[in-house]
């Protein structure tokens, strides 16, 4: 074994290469994690309802549920004595099991939930004797990233059956990697930094380290044992070589400009930090490494990641506008569906850590938006991108991608490459799984809006259950049903752009404005032992956001508002290797006029009623009974080798005809859509 100087002198060495100002070591002696200002709950403590328990149980019917049966790369996984992998990473296997667990307990779903035990049994009673997890054999060959997103569902799988013989035997495999990951990482950084000296095929791990730095402090807050400095020391050592992200979003680094002016030699050196699916995972980094180290300076650096990010490449919906690369702000450029849910996952863990209520914001944005946008209504196809602007969606003539293929904006089981097949069913459960949080000794918070319910308790020990009833984001009533043991806080998280007429009542008294925290956004209840009922109200007003070239995005709460565009779909049977009889491809071809340019002072929302009920599913074109009334009018705008180009100068577009009124609706229910929508005076 080559044997290396003190974690500690590493660490030092390192920040003073990399990063400004010192950093103490994380392997100290008595090694601790910073505080969160929110603290998770266990899977299986929160559970959806109404309409987020519909599309929960759409996906356990759709393809998320189904992949065990006849998809290849889950199926014939070499994870699971099979020959299948579209990569030399294997990670098929482990994107899918780390979405999954979170869903069949979720759920609470037999059939699922037979599916995560029968794989955890096969995969750990095949742990090898050395304690790697996985079909690889020769040190050669092994690489850890595929055990990230594997590790985060053993840890889910521990929290949900904890007690049990099941959570035991998957703590003891954790503990036997990481003894080996220890030993690894010491020996020159085996499986995470490539011993040829080309850093291709290890670029995935050291870019996305935060997520196994983040399971290993899962492994050290639950369930430590003797292995403590191991656990620390292997943080460590993750954390050394890692792609730095905080160097990254700094003004000598950052790339704020369309990539595609940059020189080439530049994006293919900077490439771990342009990848759309890295820029997702890597908004957390700063926060998982500020709980490594204590140091503030990382958070602030988050919160300066998640600020670029958007600023400069985001998508109006909540996604991050990359296809396989960062590409400016068009909203002809493609937003990845891999992206969109490793984005929510780490607005979600950003919120918890540092408690800045814009993360929780901009989570709900991308969950009610960007997510369900991408997938077909009854889950059983999803794009591998999806544009702002996207008024017809099938094979291109050309696409005007990175590096995406012709048919990668179009619905199916595998548009184009298949990480997207195998990892977006962690989007909803884990959004779901994240939606209550413990606040304090004595506080429960709901942080991420919406129908679900929760049975917890204190971090004092008083037994809480929570049940929402409501239709959010699609109106802005939440009644609470709360039983407790005791008193205890309860708090409700007050989004940015609600304003202060939001109204709080409890047991039918007097409603009383909210008061949120300036940080937090958390507004506090004192609820007394027994039986409570709150009702939350929320108000709110339209709001229009200026977009490049005379362009405006629209949004009434959480929802994002597109012109909507009729729909002929056409379908075919897949022909992806393994796919059963049924499993289709669609395209959508627009029936109405999509060449719309609208006039921002005529918009008037259009509420639901009081006696509203939603369909099911809700993500489908005019579902949702919310939309905002528009004048808008024809322009010239035309389709480019079978796409919709960025919208005509101001100074180019006049009204073809007569202004008329249309209706805008939720964007995450259009699959055909305009939402940076050209501005005309039509007045």
């Amino acid at each position: 074994m080559h044997l290396h100087r003190s974690t500690a002198w590493r660490r030092a060495s390192t920040i003073a290469i990399l990063l400004t100002g010192s950093c103490l070591s994380a392997a100290a002696s008595n090694p601790s994690l910073a505080a969160r200002v929110l603290d998770p709950l266990p899977l299986g403590s929160i559970s959806p309802k109404g309409w987020l328990q519909d599309q929960l149980q759409l996906m356990g019917d759709g393809l998320a549920g189904h992949e065990h049966d006849f998809y290849d790369y889950v199926a014939d996984s070499s994870w699971l004595g099979g020959s299948s992998e579209y990569s030399d990473l294997n990670e098929g296997f482990p994107y899918w099991f780390n979405g999954l667990v979170p869903l069949a307990y979720s759920l609470g779903d037999t059939r699922l939930k037979d599916q995560v035990s029968q794989s955890v049994n096969y995969v750990l009673s095949h742990q090898q004797s050395d304690g790697w997890l996985g079909p690889e054999t020769d040190n050669s060959t092994r690489n850890f990233w595929g055990r990230f997103p594997f590790f985060l569902g053993l840890a889910q799988l521990a929290e949900a059956e904890n007690g049990t013989d099941a959570s035991t035997q998957v703590l003891d495999s954790m503990h036997k990697f990481i003894t080996l990951m220890h030993s690894m990482l010491e020996d020159n950084y085996l499986g995470y930094v490539s011993q040829s000296g080309q850093n291709i095929d290890d670029q995935w791990g050291r870019a996305r380290a935060a997520d196994m730095i983040l399971g290993l402090q899962w492994l050290y807050e639950h369930d430590p044992r003797s292995d403590t400095q191991v656990i620390f020391d292997c943080m460590d050592l993750l954390y050394e070589k890692a792609s730095n992200w905080s160097d990254w979003y700094t003004d000598s680094l950052y790339i704020k400009q369309d990539l595609d002016t940059v020189p080439v030699n530049i994006t293919d050196y900077y490439y771990p930090f342009e990848h759309g699916v890295n820029v997702g995972q890597g908004l957390k980094f700063g926060a998982v490494i500020q709980r490594l180290t204590g140091q503030t300076s990382f958070g602030d650096n988050a919160r300066t990641a998640v600020d670029w990010t958007f600023q400069y490449h985001g998508q109006p919906s909540g996604g991050v506008i990359a296809d396989e690369r960062l590409s400016g702000l068009s909203p002809v450029r493609g937003v990845e569906l891999c992206s969109v849910v490793e984005t929510i996952y780490s607005l979600n863990y950003l919120y918890q850590t540092l408690g800045d209520v814009e993360f929780a914001d901009r989570a709900e944005l991308a969950a009610y938006n960007a997510l369900p946008v991408m997938l077909t209504p009854d889950w059983w196809a999803h794009q591998y991108v999806s544009q702002t602007n996207q008024p017809i969606s099938h094979t291109f003539d050309s696409d005007p991608f990175y590096n995406v293929n012709t048919a990668g904006q179009h619905f199916g089981l595998e548009p184009n490459y298949p990480c997207c097949t195998v990892n977006h069913p962690q989007g909803y459960p884990k959004f779901v799984s994240n939606s209550f949080v413990r606040s304090g000794d004595n506080g429960i918070a709901h942080a991420l809006l919406g129908p679900t319910s929760v049975n917890t308790t204190t971090n004092s020990g008083v037994s809480v259950t929570i049940s929402v009833d409501t239709l959010y984001p699609f109106s802005y009533e939440l009644a609470y049903t709360v039983q407790s043991t005791d008193d205890f806080d309860f708090y409700v998280r007050v989004p940015s752009w609600a304003s202060s007429s939001s109204t709080i009542s409890i047991n039918s008294e007097t409603a009383s404005q909210v008061q949120a925290d300036s940080s937090s956004g958390l507004h506090r209840v004192a609820v007394s032992k027994g039986k409570t009922s709150i009702l939350y109200t929320l108000d709110t007003d339209l709001r229009v956001t200026d977009r490049a070239n005379d362009t405006v995005a629209i949004y009434h709460g959480s929802l994002l508002y597109s012109l909507p565009i009729g729909e002929k779909v056409t379908s075919y049977s897949s022909n992806v290797t393994g796919a059963p009889i049924g499993v289709e491809e669609y395209e959508y071809y627009p029936t109405t006029t999509w060449a719309l340019a609208i006039d921002p002072s005529t918009l008037e929302y259009n509420g639901a009623s009081s006696d509203a009920t939603l369909s099911n599913p809700i993500w489908s074109l005019n579902a949702p009974p919310v939309t905002i009334t528009a004048t808008v009018c024809e322009i010239n705008w035309n389709l480019t080798g079978g796409y919709a180009p960025n919208p005509p100068l101001k100074a180019d577009r006049k009204c073809i005809g007569d202004s008329f009124q249309t209706k805008l609706v939720p964007y995450g229910s259009a699959r055909l859509h305009i939402a940076e929508i050209p501005t005309l005076s039509q007045t």
